[in-house]
């Protein structure tokens, strides 16, 4: 008899790996029972008061909930020494933001993100915000520091609009990247102007998209208020559970499993062709922060 059998838990925990292995292309290569590899860290903080009626959103909470997050992030109690590991006085900090006019990344984040920039030490002067300007802004051109933010939604090309995906307007021709459902996306973020500088990515969760046909997309049908925020270091394990949590709002509400149309097989190939995270869930490490009710993960 073996010395290791494989147990019901074993076997529940690797077949649920399997299944989110198919939802981004994933090889079903799973071993059962071996030690897992180091880990990297996602953090999903939710509050349910974030979002009054109308869904405006509180700038308050959106601040404690990004300083949670961080502090979570890094290990932190202290939220500001928590920011003062993501950025020093003397960079130069790009804020890459998303101004998509159906689901812009909301300025009330971007403000927040931009005060925590200056309380570390940093001048105005040496901080931008920008998204389909970054090519001729100065600050960007001259960016030590990248903070990566955007809301997620699903897309026609690339089958989700997520943290990878943000980088995009850093080529004159985004169109280049939409062969084999946008697969070599992953390239974007070995360019010289964004290489080794993106010291955080925020996916915004207060109103994801989670389904839509056709180009431009958009029907408030298929937007709920999830009113959380996915934090982490690693673009590749951030977009992996925003998908897992776009996924399951896609069978709670259709009643049955549908994987995202085209396969959103960029956030894969960001890991195993271009190695700038991780995609595998068993090796993200999620915690959990604040309102649980409705997480689906």
């Amino acid at each position: 008899m073996s010395k290791n059998p494989i147990t019901r838990r074993d076997f529940i925990r690797g077949t649920a790996c399997a299944g989110m292995a198919a939802t981004i292309g994933l090889p079903l290569d799973i071993t059962l029972g071996e030690e897992p590899a180091a880990k990297t860290r996602v953090v999903l903080v939710r509050d349910s008061e974030v979002l009054a009626d109308g869904g405006k959103i509180n700038p308050e909470i959106i601040a404690d909930m990004l300083d949670k997050a961080v502090g979570a992030l890094l290990d932190q109690d202290d939220p500001k020494q928590a920011w003062k590991q993501i950025v020093s006085p003397d960079d130069i900090v790009g804020i890459k933001s998303n101004v998509w006019s159906y689901l812009p990344t909301p300025s009330e984040v971007e403000q927040v993100i931009k005060a925590r920039v200056m309380e570390s030490g940093i001048d105005e002067k040496n901080i931008a915000i920008d998204d389909r300007g970054v090519l001729g802004n100065k600050t960007f051109e001259k960016a030590t520091a990248l903070i990566n933010v955007r809301p997620m939604k699903s897309h026609h090309w690339a089958g989700i609009g997520g943290c990878i995906k943000n980088y995009i307007m850093f080529v004159p021709r985004p169109d280049k990247y939409h062969d084999n459902s946008c697969a070599d996306l992953g390239a974007l973020w070995k360019l010289p102007q964004v290489k080794g500088k993106t010291r955080l990515n925020i996916l915004v969760m207060l109103t994801p998209l989670f389904h839509g046909i056709g180009p431009h997309h958009f029907n408030r049908e298929y937007v709920w208020e999830y009113r959380g925020l996915l934090v982490g270091t690693d673009p590749v394990a951030v977009d992996t559970t925003g998908i897992r949590i776009l996924e399951a709002k896609r069978k709670e509400y259709f009643g049955e499993y549908r994987p995202m149309t085209p396969p959103a097989h960029h956030v894969k190939f960001a890991d195993t062709r271009y190695n700038i995270g991780i995609s595998d869930p068993e090796r993200i490490r999620l915690i959990k922060l604040g309102w649980q009710e409705g997480a689906l993960i």
